[in-house]
Parts: C-alpha cells; structure tokens; sequence
C-alpha cells in the first residue's frame, strides 16, 4: 500500500510540475541555441519592464579566446563589444531595450578572433 501511495504520490507531483514548466516560461521568454567555431552560442529574449531583457551567452568557448558580440534590434547595432572568454569559455552580453510598435526583432551575431560570423534572429510581436 506504501508503495503504491509513493508512487502515485511522484507521479502526481511529476505531471504538475511538468504542466507548471511548460505553462510558465513559454509565453514570456524565447530562446535560440546555435554553434560556432565549437562553442555553443545562446540569445534570450525576456519581457521585462514595458521592454525586453537581452541576454547573449557563449558557452565551451577556447579559454581567454577573444569574441565580437553584437546585438542588433530592429536591423540597428544595439550593442556590439568585443569580449575575452574566462578560464572555463564562458561570456556573455546583456541589454535592455524598449518595446517598439509592430514586432521587434533582435539578431545575434558572435564572430570569433579569425574566424567567420555565425548568428541567430528572434521576432517578439
């Protein structure tokens, strides 16, 4: 009987926590994953504040390598630096922009020191 009571217990707790995940973050956060030069590169795009919370990150980046990161929002440089992985190939950029009539449209572009450009786009109506 204990067993049986665990069980539904778990699973129970398993399909509310998996409805509370799906349901929470969906409509408010978008994300994009890609690949370049054999990091793992990231844009999020957040709603905060009448606006919207930018957040570049690369991951498993060449230790102390030199990245140019740019954020454009609505085809026009938001930010744009030239950034050094840490000691474990991680960096990232954040920003915040301004909500703009229509859709706004944010485009990451990571290029490492020598190497070519790769970048990835998210539209937020």
């Amino acid at each position: 009987m204990k067993k049986t009571l665990i069980a539904t217990t778990l699973v129970a707790t398993a399909a509310a926590g998996t409805t509370v995940l799906v349901a929470g973050p969906a409509s408010a956060d978008v994300e994009r994953r890609g690949t370049c030069a054999g990091a793992t590169f990231e844009l999020n795009v957040d709603r905060e504040r009448g606006g919207y919370d930018v957040d570049a990150d690369i991951e498993n980046a060449r230790a102390f390598s030199e990245w140019t990161v740019a954020v454009r929002h609505n085809g026009k440089v938001a930010v744009s630096r030239t950034l050094e992985a840490d000691d474990e190939g991680e960096l990232d950029l954040d920003t915040f922009r301004q909500n703009t009539r229509g859709k706004d449209t944010f485009k990451l572009t990571v290029t490492p020191a020598g190497g070519g450009a790769c970048s990835l786009k998210i539209s937020v109506a």
